[in-house]
């Protein structure tokens, strides 16, 4: 990205995405959601296209770009209806953690399958008791010989069904102080003691949310990410991609929303014009478009900091971006309903899934209030609120 101007190539990959996301659409993906079924077949096609590898090295099969040619792949499909929730996990916060951070063992086995889409991999930060406070992780990693032992629990894991492999936040004891610090782990999805279960959820989608439970769950040494000692940093740096695909996704789900709205508007008529042309229609869905629009931009530079290196600048404004699109994504969904009247919460229209969904971009990853916390605290420069 130059400026305020995406590169020919960067168009050109949103063009492609946007085609093969129009050729699968809303309607195909509600009906797989509702019927409890996959979007393998879509996850697929975009991993054979190199779409979900694009930010992983050239030398290990991808792309060779960035996290905002990632981003714009997540808000493309998204913005037709057919968002894939794993690409905030996945090619986003575990290929770049191991891209950045992995031993060149680690690189070799796991990067050509993040770049063709063959492998999902799952990330397990937060815990029952922990919430956001990531400090209380009690997910705890002992020696063992030259292996690692895991015991703990995860909650709100998303894909755990569909992984191969779990990208593990736990803790291990420095020798030295006796105190707890965290690493990352990859633990392979069929490693005995590990064991998942569903948590029922009022949200239609394909993509199922999971308790994780590790007891004892014995690793080799070479399961642990980069160093035990950097990896607060490494954690971080994965960090900050979540949130610029989270924000990504959630401007894409607005997107959809408010194409869907504009094209009911343009064609209902009540009286002898079209709906569209009343002010109390259209001044909603210029502000749902404005709003879109500005957490569009903070995205943009969000992601343009984090490619150029800026981990400090990228982490303000990747929460920064994530606020702004997730409010922006709620105000274009509800006022998409809205327009829609009642129509906007049947089956045919395919709206009414949206306004759960919509709402969790305020929750996950990370919460409005925690954001908010971040920015008081690191950017205004207010004492820490807890």
């Amino acid at each position: 990205m130059t400026g305020f101007s995406e590169t020919e190539e960067r168009q050109a990959l949103r063009a492609a995405v946007s085609d093969l996301g129009r050729r699968y659409g809303g309607d195909w993906f509600l009906k797989r959601a509702r019927a409890g079924e996959k979007s393998t077949e879509l996850w697929d096609e975009a991993g054979k296209l190199g779409y979900l590898g694009v930010n992983v090295p050239e030398e290990y099969g991808g792309g060779g770009g960035n996290i905002g040619d990632l981003a714009a792949v997540a808000e493309e499909l998204s913005a037709q209806g057919c968002g894939l929730l794993l690409m905030v996990v996945s090619p986003a916060i575990c290929a770049t953690i191991i891209s950045r951070f992995g031993t060149d063992a680690q690189k070799q086995e796991w990067l050509p399958r993040f770049a063709d889409g063959s492998l999902r991999m799952a990330f397990a930060i937060t815990e029952p008791d922990a919430g956001s406070n990531s400090h209380k992780i009690t997910t705890t990693a002992r020696r063992d010989g030259d292996d690692w032992v895991l015991n703990g629990r995860k909650v709100f894991i998303s894909g755990v069904d569909e992984a191969a492999a779990v990208l593990v936040v736990g803790r291990t004891e420095d020798a030295r102080t006796g105190k707890l610090k965290p690493a990352l782990f990859i633990v392979p999805t069929d490693t005995p003691g590990l064991e998942y279960q569903p948590i029922e959820m009022d949200i239609v989608s394909p993509d199922k949310q999971f308790m994780l439970f590790l007891d004892d769950v014995r690793l080799p040494a070479d399961a642990l990410v980069g160093s035990q000692d950097a990896a607060l940093l490494q954690l971080f740096a994965g960090l900050n991609p979540e949130r610029i695909m989270a924000a990504s996704f959630a401007i894409g789900m607005g997107r959809y929303a408010l194409d869907k709205a504009v094209d009911y508007v343009k064609s209902r008529q009540v009286w002898s014009t079209p709906i569209g042309a009343h002010q109390g229609v259209a001044h909603p869905l210029a502000e749902a478009k404005i709003q879109l629009e500005l957490a569009k931009v903070m995205t943009q530079k969000a992601a343009a900091l984090y490619d150029a290196g800026d981990d400090m600048g990228a982490g303000e404004a990747a929460n920064m971006a994530k606020y702004a699109a997730a409010e922006a994504s709620i105000k274009a969904v509800d006022t998409a309903v809205q327009v829609h009247g009642g129509n906007g919460l049947t089956a045919e229209y395919g709206l009414g899934a949206l306004v759960s969904a919509a709402r969790v971009n305020r929750i996950a990853p990370v919460s409005r209030e925690m954001i908010l916390n971040f920015v008081a605290q690191n950017t205004l420069g207010l004492p820490k609120s807890y």
